[in-house]
């Protein structure tokens, strides 16, 4: 049997709904869990995480918007991580971690030989995480690391944790996609961050809308694509006080990119699948409780 998906929003999970996550989980009937905004106890949110921890083929576990809500729940969350070995991508966007927290997650994160894709938005993290973070982007030839992170809205960093951070953006080797959208970041962090995608041999995708930047920032980025090669293809500058015609003349130029890179890959006949293009979505609103259980392709949907 092909393990499903049990995806819950905004509810609050009975002992029956939590006793039936998780022996899926412990039967390894679940590829994806998500329980975004949910609203469990104490005991069942521990009871999730043994069944986390017993699960080998659960490989995305969405703990979005306040599932992990103090910090004995970080912790049970850790013990799990440290015992999983299949999740590769984890959800903890809105969750109020601070940098104790993250603390907490800190060697279960870093050890975990599948996590290549860290969701750490508005989870009002500091410096102190930011430099926690950096471990999981390990320099050319250290180890694996993520692929995938966001640190959207996290306005407590400060410029001293964007520096350190670009300079590990700069020389990892696995990183393709970072979303730092919605946060103060302002054209100085914007230059910084400008020299790291310069310097990167794998970031496709930054995501800077909303970030406080103007036409300067915007100047920077434009000169970068226009004059250097880099791995660059999706460069995010919505909500910010950039004219129209830079954004433009900047999506064009790394679309000119793209196409030149599709024609290469053609000609050398490498016969290899096209990069998957990620859409994010915000998670800033709960909106109406939707449940949506699938299991071996069958589903059951309803709405409370």
């Amino acid at each position: 049997m092909l393990p499903g998906s049990i995806q819950i929003t905004g509810e609050a999970l009975s002992a029956a709904e939590v006793r039936d996550i998780c022996d899926s989980l412990k039967e390894n009937g679940v590829r994806l869990l998500s329980v975004r905004g949910c609203q469990l106890s104490d005991r069942d949110f521990g009871r999730v995480c043994r069944g986390v921890a017993e699960s080998r083929s659960l490989a995305q576990l969405n703990l979005n918007l306040g599932v992990v809500s103090g910090l004995g729940r970080v912790q049970q969350l850790a013990e799990a991580l440290r015992a999983n070995r299949s999740i590769q991508t984890l959800f903890l966007h809105g969750s109020p971690l601070m940098d104790a927290g993250l603390t907490a997650l800190n060697t279960a994160l870093s050890t975990h030989p599948s996590l290549v894709s860290l969701d750490l938005g508005d989870c009002m993290l500091g410096d102190d995480g930011v430099q926690i973070i950096c471990g999981l982007l390990p320099p050319d030839g250290a180890k694996s690391g993520l692929k995938e992170l966001t640190l959207s809205a996290n306005p407590a960093i400060t410029s001293r944790g964007w520096a350190r951070l670009a300079v590990a953006v700069a020389h990892s080797s696995q990183l393709r996609v970072l979303n730092l959208d919605y946060n103060p970041l302002g054209d100085q962090i914007a230059g910084m961050l400008a020299v790291a995608v310069a310097s990167s041999r794998t970031l496709e995708v930054l995501d800077l809308e909303g970030t406080g930047l103007s036409n300067q920032s915007a100047q920077i980025f434009l000169d970068m694509v226009e004059n250097y090669p880099t791995c660059l293809r999706v460069l995010v500058l919505a909500e910010n006080n950039i004219s129209a015609e830079l954004q433009q003349q900047i999506s064009d130029l790394l679309s000119e990119g793209e196409d030149e890179d599709d024609k290469e890959g053609g000609a050398r006949g490498s016969g290899g699948t096209a990069r998957e293009k990620t859409t994010w979505f915000s998670q800033s609103s709960k909106g109406p409780p939707t449940h949506q259980l699938v299991i071996n392709h069958r589903s059951l949907t309803g709405g409370h």
